[in-house]
């Protein structure tokens, strides 16, 4: 078990993953978590809106790695507690307050069972690993929000460029540009998307090779 057995579930059970080279695979076994630091509110304390619950710092693909981890530990806790407060609040210090809800949680293993019902309901995959791993539902997905966010301009593009699928030189195209010229006669179409995340979108573009597709927002809702 362990990382590189996860890497390989991960290489086997992504189809879109089928054409990646093994140098990237190679990049996933050697990461770790040394460069991350995490600082978080303590357990217990009260979260005001606009104040950080948890900070992550340290390189993007390994922080993107924990964001779901981090929020599955975070999101339930904070939801139940917030409850518990709210009805603390509303019958005073002297009433009683028991909690009974066991039997109608969501599981010890909410997160796979979600996934594990949601494909018996008619869904195709999971973007759950371990669910996965588990059941053997088709692991797919897309690209994390915090991708998005970690653009801030079209300087973040270092190749323009966009292949064009026979792989002759000649064909490509300056993907940065089209997508630039595009927006500006849009005609108001793409007035909400601002130019850090029409950048991100043209980086994914260019990794999937799925073209303007993957950047107009007819297709992606940004």
């Amino acid at each position: 078990m362990g990382r590189p057995c996860g890497v390989a579930l991960v290489g086997g059970q992504c189809p879109s993953l089928s054409s990646c080279e093994p140098g990237f695979f190679e990049y996933l076994r050697g990461l770790d978590a040394s460069g991350v630091e995490v600082e978080a509110l303590k357990e217990g304390a009260i979260a005001f809106p606009r104040v950080t619950l948890i900070k992550v710092s340290g390189p993007l693909a390994v922080g993107q790695l924990l964001e779901t981890t981090l929020l599955n530990l975070v999101n339930f806790p904070s939801l139940i507690a917030t409850n518990a407060a709210r009805m603390r609040h509303v019958a005073g210090k002297n009433k009683r307050l028991l909690e009974f809800g066991l039997r109608r949680a969501q599981g010890p293993d909410g997160g796979i069972s979600a996934s594990r019902y949601a494909y018996i309901g008619g869904f195709d995959g999971t973007s759950n690993v371990m669910a996965g791993k588990l059941t053997g539902i088709a692991v797919s997905g897309t690209h994390a929000h915090a991708f998005v966010q970690s653009y801030v301009g079209w300087q973040n593009i270092k190749d323009p460029s966009l292949d064009h699928q026979s792989g002759d030189p000649s064909k490509s195209i300056n993907l940065v540009a089209r997508v630039r010229s595009l927006k500006r006669g849009s005609g108001g179409r793409w007035d909400a998307t601002n130019e850090s995340e029409c950048a991100a979108f043209v980086a994914y573009a260019q990794v999937e090779g799925g073209g303007l597709d993957h950047v107009d927002p007819k297709t992606f809702e940004t």
